[in-house]
């Protein structure tokens, strides 16, 4: 009797297992996607760029000034002009701050350029002297907004502006004859451009960037007289360059 009781029990406790095993709930496998890296712009950065110039200059003689007074010109004279190009050279300093959580960056940009470019034209009034201009450097500080989509920025620039030039006015026939000005002005200058981190600190460049310098007068002092000149120009500039940067680089985006 005892014998068929242990039976009797062992068989109840194979048929209940399976049943119980699989009334219990099975738990699905938790998925957790893989980290994404996206490439965080927040940082300083210093850099050198090469490029292109071109620029207008635009004269017009206003007044002169003699011994007895200034002689002002009722109507400007129209001396003519001349377009000049060249080579630009030079370094970038900046930081930037993207917003985090999306793609807009903000930042501010300081630059100075060298450059060589010189030009000259014969003045359309008497046909016996000659204008020339050599702009000798370029600088800007700037700010800029930009939309970035991981490693590529795209972003538009601008700000206050200031260049160096040399002028000379010389009659034609006898270039030792003639007198010579200078002056650093300020202008205005707006841009776009385009930038791709290669690395978590090297990016490149390419920027496009068109500069004001409106009309302003420029006195050429003689011995006896000083003609003054109003003179206008605008520049185009299209350079390409490397920024090494501190502080950017991938944080991990989180679901």
């Amino acid at each position: 009797m005892k014998k068929l009781l242990l039976g009797s029990v062992a068989l109840l406790a194979l048929v209940a297992g399976p049943a119980t095993a699989a009334d219990m709930a099975v738990k699905a496998p938790v998925y957790r996607p893989p980290p994404v890296y996206v490439y965080n712009w927040t940082g300083c950065f210093i850099g050198g760029n090469v490029g292109g110039l071109w620029l207008k200059k635009d004269y017009a003689l206003t007044s002169i000034g003699t011994f007895f007074g200034t002689f002002d010109f009722t109507t400007p004279v129209d001396l003519g002009g001349h377009d000049a190009s060249s080579w630009v050279g030079g370094v970038q300093v900046g930081c930037d701050y993207q917003v985090p959580g999306t793609g807009f960056v903000f930042g501010i940009q300081a630059d100075y350029d060298w450059t060589d470019a010189n030009a000259s034209h014969v003045d359309p009034v008497t046909l016996l002297t000659t204008l020339d201009s050599r702009t000798k450097s370029l600088a800007s500080v700037t700010g800029r907004i930009g939309y970035a989509w991981d490693r590529f920025l795209g972003y538009v620039k601008g700000g206050g502006a200031w260049e160096r030039d040399d002028y000379g006015w010389f009659v034609t026939a006898i270039p030792a004859l003639g007198i010579s000005a200078s002056e650093t002005r300020s202008g205005w200058t707006v841009g776009i451009g385009a930038e791709y981190a290669f690395t978590d600190w090297i990016s490149g460049f390419v920027e496009y960037d068109y500069y004001d310098f409106g009309n302003r007068s420029v006195a050429f002092p003689a011995d006896l007289v000083t003609f003054n000149i109003d003179i206008r120009e605008r520049k185009n500039v299209a350079k390409i360059g490397l920024n090494l940067r501190f502080g950017s680089g991938p944080v991990v985006a989180r679901y």
